[in-house]
């Protein structure tokens, strides 16, 4: 790839997709997004705003036929590209897109797109195939005669060392092995992430264990089954405990920063959040016996809203990078970021200029849950733990210090720990942005029915919802928050294959405990209290309670036990003396 960078357009109605390849592709060096949108329409205007400039400010258009599925945005897919030929004769398309259609494919060739590439396309090829079009060439996976792929060299060997009536044959053979040994690796990288989650059950984890010694096995088996052993020196093919063939999207970047220990920019940050994209496909229940506000919308709207913080903080990130600021400021900038994050995620998710009828009133919904800022700031957003360290962990690459251990940058320990505090920044994020929609929309039929499960749609259940987080906060402002500070923990929620769990991590809190008045520092004078009388009551009820089981046992039931040994006795006696004198009265008859 020349030392030019090339821009590229993304183009994409899936909000997920348009993330995870944001973030792989902003890894590779001499590549860059220029923007990341949804809609042709807005994809338009980018693109004449950008004429107006510098016409070269664009290198490469990557989109998909709408949602790739339906035949009305394919239709309007391929009227957009013939729109976009019409007015950039120039500019090269690449089409990135879930379609395989023959017919539809070749009408994508007609209209005038110079590539296409299938959505599981694994990155290095993805990132030739961009390289190719950007330059002028083609490239169609489809054809025989594509320019560039990933097994040309392997194709070169074979031609060399096998006859021309079994190439055929082994090159079959070879797309076979490597389509699954990539499905198996992208299995596996799931398991791995999975058995990697905190607060784990033991049942769950042995089965996950399980799975990935079969998963690697079964590479193993089929690198034995399917490649010889001349072809298994000559591409030097690894077995089970070596890294994948050819990586995915997210395993090719967690790979490139396992083996490089100079990491570029913002590697570190397509890491984590390419795998906390990937945990966000999980169940987003709440498993934990803490209510969460965001626990009253559907999980379609949980997972959307979750997305777009984590798209806002990127954006954040990258801001700060640009804006050159030092560690040391971090600290002091910290508020006001996350309320920045905090507004803007609102504003994007309930939409800047939308409004919403209350009683003969239009009311904009952004501009009223903004009114709430000072409250959610001091209940939910200052609070949110360790946040400085992951911004300067992404930022500034500093070692990671929790649980009272430093963990080196490039370090999986350090991977996962930023990870819990990014899923903890999110879901706590997400909270803040759902509390003064309960506070001020909470019982709005529309509201209800964008926002809301079934479960939660009725008055009641919404009332007693807003009870449950009332006495959430009464408890950890006096009960919680500082039995925490006085045991010098933070309490993070993470997300578990199971749904959204909570653990804790220490934490020097001395500062806050120092602070501490009123009835929380009741709470943690209770809490020493205890901690020093508790032993010895202990130990004294111990002795107490040997004593009441000795005279029980050894005294009062042995006492019991003579007084009915007698009684037994007694009766037994009687019984025989009337035996003996109904016996007499017999033989006097």
């Amino acid at each position: 790839m020349s030392d030019r960078p090339l821009k590229l357009l993304l183009i994409d109605q899936d909000p997920i997709f348009r993330l995870g390849l944001r973030i792989a592709l902003e890894a590779i060096p001499n590549l860059e997004a220029i923007a990341v949108v949804e809609t042709d329409t807005i994809a338009l205007q980018i693109l004449a705003e950008i004429a107006d400039k510098d016409p070269n400010q664009v290198n490469l258009v990557v989109l998909e036929f709408g949602n790739g599925r339906s035949t009305t945005s394919q239709q309007l897919g391929l009227q957009f590209c013939r729109q976009l030929r019409a007015l950039y004769p120039n500019l090269p398309i690449l089409l990135l897109s879930s379609i395989q259609e023959q017919g539809l494919l070749l009408a994508a060739k007609s209209v005038g797109i110079n590539g296409y590439c299938s959505k599981g396309t694994p990155l290095p090829e993805l990132v030739a195939a961009i390289q190719e079009v950007a330059d002028g060439g083609f490239y169609w996976f489809q054809d025989t005669e594509a320019v560039i792929t990933p097994n040309s060299c392997t194709d070169a060997i074979n031609r060399v060392s096998t006859p021309n009536s079994l190439l055929p044959f082994f090159k079959l053979r070879n797309n076979l092995r490597l389509s699954g040994i990539a499905n198996i690796d992208a299995t596996l990288a799931a398991v791995t992430a999975q058995l990697q989650t905190p607060g784990l059950p033991v049942l769950d984890r042995a089965i996950l264990a399980g799975q990935r010694r079969e998963l690697l096995a079964a590479r193993w088996l089929l690198n034995r089954l399917l490649v010889s052993p001349q072809e298994r020196q000559e591409e030097q093919i690894p077995l089970a405990d070596e890294p994948p063939v050819i990586p995915s999207l997210s395993s090719a970047i967690q790979q490139r920063q396992t083996v490089s220990p100079l990491l570029s920019p913002g590697t570190l940050q397509s890491a984590l959040f390419t795998s906390c994209v990937a945990k966000l496909q999980f169940s987003l229940r709440n498993v934990t016996d803490i209510p969460l506000e965001i626990d009253i919308f559907r999980e379609d709207k949980k997972r959307e809203l979750l997305y777009l913080i984590l798209q806002k903080l990127a954006g954040q990130l990258d801001e700060l990078r640009t804006s050159q600021i030092e560690i040391n400021q971090l600290y002091e900038l910290k508020n006001t970021l996350l309320c920045d994050l905090w507004q803007a995620a609102i504003t994007d998710f309930f939409g800047k200029f939308s409004r919403i009828k209350i009683v003969n009133q239009n009311i904009e919904i952004v501009n009223l849950l903004l009114q709430n800022t000072e409250i959610v700031q001091r209940e939910i957003i200052n609070k949110i733990p360790l946040v400085c360290e992951l911004y300067s962990y992404l930022l500034f690459q500093t070692e990671l210090n929790i649980d009272n251990t430093s963990y080196p940058v490039v370090s999986a320990e350090a991977k996962s720990q930023a990870l819990m505090i990014l899923e903890n920044l999110l879901i706590q994020v997400a909270n803040g942005v759902v509390q003064p929609l309960l506070n001020y929309l909470a019982d709005v039929e529309e509201i209800k029915q964008n926002f809301y499960g079934r479960q939660l749609i009725s008055t009641r259940e919404i009332e007693r919802f807003r009870n449950d987080l009332s006495w959430k906060y009464r408890l950890k402002n006096y009960i919680n928050e500082p039995k925490a500070v006085f045991e010098s923990r933070y309490e993070l929620f993470v997300i578990a294959p199971r749904g959204i769990a909570n653990t804790s991590v220490y934490a020097p809190r001395n500062q806050e405990l120092v602070k501490l008045s009123n009835i929380p520092l009741v709470v943690t004078l209770l809490l020493e209290f205890s901690d020093a009388i508790a032993p010895r009551l202990k130990s004294l009820l111990a002795v107490f309670g040997s004593g009441i089981v000795f005279i029980l046992t050894q005294i009062v039931g042995r006492g019991l036990g003579l007084i009915g040994r007698g009684i037994l006795q007694g009766i037994g006696s009687v019984s025989s003396v009337e035996k003996n004198f109904k016996r007499n009265s017999d033989r006097s008859k």
